[in-house]
């Protein structure tokens, strides 16, 4: 049998003080690395739903993405089963950059939206969303604070396909426009009393620091993190300048 002793003062309380920061340190830099990974994750989430969406025959129409100045994408927003129908999810939110929101798409703020019934079956079903933002108030309000959409802000269900391009005007009058996809079904839904807002501490686990959505859209705080590259390169693709409305 062997007994193995330490001096003293090795276990000193400077000594496990030390050993319990460090302990701590390590602990807090694993919990950010953690968190950060799980919004790059979400980031490339939207970038696939996006991607897949844009492929579909019945789409976003062209011109309609072309004349939004943000997009938000909330892939696999959960809604509980029961009847209240309560929905939540996270999401990126991309703009154009440029003070008028004209060039190609900046860098993401992290969006969370919450609601109460958006019409669905019941079930439990994922659904992913996605938002065109129509105008720079829009963006500002949704920057800013919690926005309840058609409350807050003009909604309406998007249109989909090229059959709608001939009768866009009515819409674009719209400050959101709201789709959602489920179960593989595309198109515009009604998502009037949900809210959407800027989700701060999450901008924070992704880019590092504490941050606002304005810090990131409006006064180009960050660049674009490599997690963004692939869902900024497929919205320079299908929409690479925005088309000023004068509707």
């Amino acid at each position: 049998m062997f007994i193995v002793c330490f001096p003293a003062q090795i276990w000193s309380d400077s000594y496990m003080y030390r050993v319990m920061v460090t302990v701590a340190m390590v602990a807090c830099l694993a919990a950010s690395a953690a968190a950060q990974k799980k919004e790059q994750q979400r980031i490339e989430n939207a970038n696939l739903v996006l991607n897949e969406i844009l492929r579909m025959p019945e789409t976003i129409p062209a011109r309609l993405l072309a004349r939004a100045t943000c997009v938000v994408v909330i892939p696999s927003a959960l809604k509980a089963a029961a009847l209240v129908g309560a929905s939540y999810g996270r999401g990126v939110m991309t703009c154009r950059k440029g003070t008028n929101f004209t060039e190609d798409w900046g860098p993401p703020s992290m969006i969370a939206m919450e609601g109460g019934s958006f019409g669905f079956q019941l079930g439990g079903q994922a659904t992913d969303f996605v938002f065109l933002l129509m105008n720079a108030r829009a963006a500002s309000s949704m920057l800013s604070s919690r926005v309840k959409i058609g409350v807050d802000t003009a909604a309406a269900a998007g249109p989909v396909g090229r059959d709608a391009e001939a009768s866009l005007d009515v819409f674009m009058r719209a400050e959101i426009l709201t789709y959602s996809r489920s179960r593989g079904i595309f198109g515009g839904i009604s998502l009037t009393g949900s809210t959407l807002r800027a989700d701060n501490r999450a901008n924070e686990h992704l880019y590092g620091k504490p941050l606002n959505g304005k810090d990131i859209v409006v006064r180009n705080e960050v660049v674009a993190p490599a997690a963004a590259q692939g869902l900024l390169a497929t919205l320079n693709h299908a929409s690479p300048k925005r088309m000023v409305s004068n509707v």
